[in-house]
């Protein structure tokens, strides 16, 4: 562990009083530091929280928004659950993919959007949905998709996630 990833961890055990509680904002930190949540980064979190490998790594593969592996500057995450499909889903991910020339889980060949389908974004009433880089977007046709990726390809990379 670098030292200033012992900081940072030490730092986040303090706030959230203890080292399971700063788990997932530990992972958030290590993610936002390698672009993803690295073998090392899953280590640490073990070290520093006190958990196994084991338990460290099926807790940050638990969340869609934590990804053990290298993913562009634009995350889509497409919902795929029934609310979603009754509102014309199955047309979005279709057109999604094409456009993106992906598969689910799949990044861009220019490392600059990663596509994935995730289970319910908790918007059915505006369905089908989709949220770009914690950003939610409602009833999203194909055509709509397309004014977004072209929104999103103009975008700086380093913008694309929002601060938290």
């Amino acid at each position: 562990m670098t030292p200033a990833r012992e900081a940072k961890g030490k730092a986040l055990v303090a706030a959230h009083h203890d080292g399971q509680s700063a788990l997932i904002p530990f992972l958030q930190y290590c993610q936002e530091e390698d672009g993803y949540v690295t073998p090392a980064a899953l280590d640490d979190a073990a070290t520093l929280t006190g958990l196994t490998r084991g338990e460290v790594e099926s807790i940050a593969s638990f969340y869609s928004l934590l990804f053990q592996r290298p993913i562009g500057k634009h995350v889509i995450q497409v919902c795929r659950t029934l609310a979603c499909m009754l509102g014309g889903a199955d047309e979005l991910r279709a057109h999604a993919k094409a456009r993106l020339g992906v598969t689910d889980g799949g990044t861009t060949s220019d490392g600059m959007f990663t596509y994935e389908e995730v289970e319910c974004l908790a918007a059915c009433d505006k369905a089908p949905c989709l949220q770009h880089n914690l950003r939610y977007h409602y009833d999203v046709t194909p055509a709509e998709f397309d004014r977004l990726l072209e929104q999103w390809k103009r975008e700086r990379p380093d913008a694309a996630m929002p601060a938290e």
